[in-house]
C-alpha cells in the first residue's frame, strides 16, 4: 500500500513538474520550440494517465444525436440493477406516454453508475452545462442546458469500447425502441393511399387456440425469417415471406394474423381489392408499405374476381376489335392476377425489405395454382376445427383454469362433432361462472351431436331409399328383358312350327304327285 502511495506521489509530482516547465517554456521559448515541447509533454502525460473518455453529447451541430438517446435508453435498464445504482444518490423517474403505466428511470445529473461489458468495467456519468445562446442567431439571449454523457475506461480496452460496446448499446436500444413501439393498421378503402389507425389487437401466440405443434412450427418459421437478411441477399432472392390461411370462418385466421404481427413487432396493412380500380393503383399502395410490415389480403377467393391469364389475352383481344375506347380502358383498367404476382415475387417484390404477406381464404380450392406455388405462398396453414387442445388453451384464457370435472366428456365431444373455435369462445364468454360456461358448452356439443346423427340417418334413409329404388329399377329391368326374351323364344317356336308345317304340306304335295 505504501509502494503504491510513494508511486501515485511521484506521478503528481513529475506531472506538476511538466506542467510548470510547460508554463516557463510558453514565457521563454519561440513557437516552434513550444509546439514541440507541447507535444512531448501531452505524450508523457497520456503514458501516466490510464483512463480514457468518451463523451455522447445530445446535440452535435444542430441536430439531435441519436447516439445519445440510444445510451440514455440502455442506460435506464440498467439503473434498476442494485449493483450499478448503489452509489447513486439522486434518480430521474417519468412515463413514456400518459396512457402507460411503465415507469423510466433513468440516472440524474452529476451521478455515475458502473456497467460491465465483456469483462470490462464502463463508468457513465451524466454531465450537464449552461452555454449562452448567440444573441444574433435570432434564438433570444437566454443561456440552454446542454447535456452529455461520459463514459470512463482503462485505455487498453478503447478498441473494444469504440467497436463493440457502443454499437451494442445502439443495437439494444433499438430493440427496445422496437419493442416498446405502437402498432398500426393501415387500410385503403376508397382511396389510393393508406390510412392508417392504432392496432390494439391483443392475440398472441400463448392465447391462441391452436395445437401446439403447429403453432410452434409457425413460430419458429417466423424467427427464423427475420435473421436472415443476408442469407436472402446471398441468394439473390427479395426478403420475403408468404403465408397462405384457409379452413371455415370463425377457425382463428385474424387472430393468427394480429398474433404474428404483435410477436414480430410489424404494422399490417389490410389491402382491399374491391378498392383498388387498376393494376397501377395496385402498385402505387404497395409501395409505399414500410420495411417490417404485413400485407394482408383477406377472403382472396370472393373479394375481387382475378382474371386469370388466359382470359386477360382474351379480354386484350376483344378490346381492341371494340369500337369505343372507353370500352377498352376498362377491360385495361382491372385488378389482374397477374398485377398482382407481380408484387408477390415479380420485380416489385424487391420494392421493400423484411415483409410478410398474408392470404387468406375459406376454400382453398378455389384459387388459381399460379398463388399458391412455393416463393408465393411459402407456408400453407390450415386452420381447422377445434381441438381438445385448443379447448383448454381457450377455458385457460376465459376463466384461468387448467382442469374440470366436465373435460372429459367434453373432450370426447369435441372428437366427434364440428365445432369452431369461436363457437366455443362466444359460449364462455357467455357467464363468468365456470361451472354454468362449461355446463353451456356441453348443451352446445351434445346438441351439435343429435343434429349429426339426425344428419346421418337422413342421409342413410335417403341412400337405402336410393339402394332400393336401383334394385327395384334394376329387377324391371330384368324382368323386361325376360319378357321380351320370351317373346322372342315365342315366335321363334312359331315360326318354326309354321316352317315345319309348310315342309309336311309340301311332302304331301310331293307324294300326291309320285303316286298318280
Amino acid at each position: 500500500m505504501a509502494s503504491y502511495d510513494k508511486t501515485i506521489a511521484t506521478a503528481a509530482s513529475v506531472a506538476a513538474s511538466l506542467m510548470l516547465v510547460r508554463s516557463l517554456a510558453s514565457e521563454l521559448l519561440p513557437s516552434e520550440a513550444r509546439e514541440a515541447l507541447s507535444a512531448a509533454v501531452n505524450s508523457i502525460r497520456s503514458r501516466l494517465t490510464w483512463q480514457h473518455t468518451i463523451v455522447v453529447e445530445e446535440i452535435e451541430g444542430w441536430s439531435y444525436n441519436h447516439v445519445y438517446a440510444a445510451v440514455k435508453a440502455y442506460l435506464a435498464t440498467r439503473v434498476v440493477d442494485a449493483g450499478a445504482n448503489i452509489d447513486m444518490q439522486c434518480l430521474r423517474v417519468s412515463s413514456a406516454n400518459s396512457g402507460s403505466d411503465r415507469l423510466v428511470v433513468t440516472m440524474d445529473a452529476g451521478q455515475e453508475m458502473a456497467d460491465v461489458y465483456g469483462g470490462v468495467e464502463f463508468r457513465w456519468c451524466l454531465v450537464t452545462r449552461e452555454v449562452k445562446a448567440d444573441p444574433h442567431g435570432g434564438g433570444g439571449g437566454g443561456a440552454r442546458e446542454v447535456r452529455s454523457y461520459r463514459v470512463s475506461f482503462h485505455k487498453k480496452h478503447k478498441e473494444k469500447a469504440l467497436k463493440e460496446y457502443l454499437p451494442f448499446i445502439v443495437a439494444t436500444a433499438k430493440a427496445i425502441k422496437h419493442g416498446e413501439r405502437s402498432l398500426s393498421i393501415y387500410m385503403n378503402e376508397d382511396t389510393d393511399d393508406w390510412a392508417p389507425m392504432e392496432l390494439q389487437h391483443p392475440s398472441t401466440f400463448s392465447t391462441l387456440a391452436m395445437d401446439q405443434t403447429q403453432k410452434q412450427s409457425i413460430v419458429d418459421d417466423l424467427d427464423r425469417f427475420i435473421k436472415r437478411k443476408d442469407y436472402y441477399r446471398r441468394i439473390g432472392k427479395a426478403w420475403k415471406r408468404g403465408y397462405l390461411l384457409y379452413g371455415p370462418p370463425g377457425t382463428g385466421k385474424s387472430s393468427l394474423i394480429a398474433a404474428i404481427a404483435n410477436h414480430l413487432r410489424f404494422d399490417i396493412y389490410d389491402l382491399e381489392l374491391t378498392g383498388v380500380d387498376s393494376n397501377s393503383d395496385l402498385r402505387r399502395l404497395l409501395v409505399g408499405m414500410t420495411n417490417r410490415s404485413i400485407l394482408v389480403v383477406e377472403d382472396i377467393d370472393c373479394t375481387i374476381e382475378l382474371m386469370q391469364r388466359e382470359e386477360q389475352d382474351e379480354d386484350k383481344e376483344k378490346a381492341k376489335s371494340k369500337s369505343k375506347e372507353k370500352e377498352k380502358k376498362k377491360a385495361e383498367d382491372k385488378v389482374t392476377l397477374s398485377g398482382l404476382l407481380n408484387f408477390v415475387d415479380g420485380l416489385w417484390s424487391t420494392s421493400g425489405e423484411e415483409r410478410i404477406i398474408i392470404f387468406t381464404t375459406n376454400y382453398k380450392e378455389r384459387l388459381d395454382p399460379a398463388l399458391l406455388r412455393p416463393g408465393r405462398m411459402d407456408m400453407h396453414i390450415h386452420m381447422g376445427y377445434c381441438t381438445p387442445e385448443a379447448f383448454r388453451i381457450l377455458v385457460n384464457n376465459y376463466h384461468a383454469i387448467d382442469y374440470h370435472a366436465t373435460y372429459p366428456e367434453i373432450v370426447e365431444l369435441i372428437k366427434e362433432v364440428t365445432v369452431t373455435p369461436a363457437e366455443v369462445a362466444e359460449v364462455l364468454m357467455r357467464n363468468d361462472d365456470t361451472d354454468v360456461a362449461l355446463d353451456d358448452l356441453v348443451e352446445l356439443l351434445n346438441s351439435k351431436k343429435k343434429e349429426a346423427n339426425e344428419i346421418k340417418t337422413e342421409d342413410k334413409q335417403v341412400d337405402e331409399k336410393k339402394d332400393t329404388n336401383e334394385v327395384k329399377t334394376k329387377s324391371m329391368q330384368v324382368d323386361e328383358k325376360k319378357d321380351g326374351d320370351g317373346i322372342k323364344t315365342e315366335s321363334v317356336q312359331v315360326e318354326k312350327k309354321k316352317d315345319d308345317k309348310e315342309v309336311v304340306l309340301k311332302n304331301d304335295s310331293f307324294t300326291e304327285d309320285g303316286s298318280s
